[in-house]
């Protein structure tokens, strides 16, 4: 582990919570990881996460497996909070989505978008880069895994366990169970991220393959595997605990849309 990703690990096992202080930029002037941005008023808010490594998967479960050690090596930027119904509908209303889908009566506004496919999702990050002109795209499993884990080792990267008022699902105590919940509505995590596990499931780049043999090691989506289905990650508001571990990943078919499934985007820095 090199000396940045010991450093988040330990301000992950503190509790607390990272995040860079103020504007200040590398002396090349470019982001530092911690930094936040936003490409237009009104876009998804992004954090700067930084390159490292880290053990991928678990023992938990055979799609799980084999456990493998992963290196990011670029910084990237993802997006702190879900993408929420606001952002979609202006995307709806600008044309840059076809589809407009009901809330369920679960509420819009700041809550998360769901109801939509992956196809659904590529459309919005498509639409993202062309109003910013910036390299908008879902992250890949690897990617989400290690963002959500922000230097975590344990099963939630809060702890051992799901506890409560950490995250919002069906084991997760709290008063509303059944529905999403405004996105950050809880503490993030060490990158600074919101809702990595539960409120929403995520949608990442990546095709389905029902274990890790074969998978890339340095943080790219696996293209190989059945393509017609897609990876989500992080569990939703009405899952149980375990699918809310930071390892834990299922799938859906690219083109189906369930009111439990949402997601993030990332972009990259150059």
């Amino acid at each position: 582990m090199d000396l940045w990703s010991w450093a988040v690990a330990a301000i992950a096992a503190a509790g607390a919570t990272f995040m860079q202080a103020g504007p200040s930029r590398a002396a090349d002037g470019s982001m530092l990881p911690g930094e936040l941005l936003r490409d237009c008023p009104g876009c998804v808010e992004l954090v700067i996460v930084p390159a490292g490594e880290f053990d991928m998967g678990s023992t938990t479960k055979p799609t799980e497996q084999p456990v493998h050690h992963v290196e990011i090596r670029k910084d990237f930027a993802i997006g702190r909070r879900l993408v929420t119904f606001a952002q979609w509908d202006r995307c709806v209303a600008e044309g840059g989505c076809k589809f407009a889908p009901l809330d369920q009566g679960l509420g819009r506004g700041d809550r998360p978008v769901t109801d939509v496919s992956w196809d659904d999702a590529k459309e919005f990050v498509a639409w993202l880069s062309r109003t910013t002109g910036k390299p908008y795209r879902l992250p890949t499993e690897a990617e989400f895994e290690y963002a959500a884990r922000a230097g975590s080792t344990t099963p939630y990267w809060w702890g051992k366990d799901v506890g409560t008022g950490h995250a919002q699902c069906a084991e997760c105590g709290g008063s509303e169970t059944g529905r999403s919940l405004p996105v950050g509505s809880f503490r993030p995590n060490a990158f600074g991220l919101y809702d990595t596990a539960g409120n929403a499931a995520e949608w990442v780049e990546d095709c389905w393959a029902p274990s890790y043999r074969n998978a890339p090691n340095d943080g790219s989506a696996a293209t190989r595997g059945d393509c017609s289905l897609r990876v989500l990650r992080g569990g939703s508001f009405g899952d149980k605990a375990i699918a809310l571990r930071s390892s834990a990943r299922f799938r859906y078919d690219e083109d189906v849309r369930y009111y439990e499934n949402g997601f993030r985007v990332a972009r990259d820095l150059n």
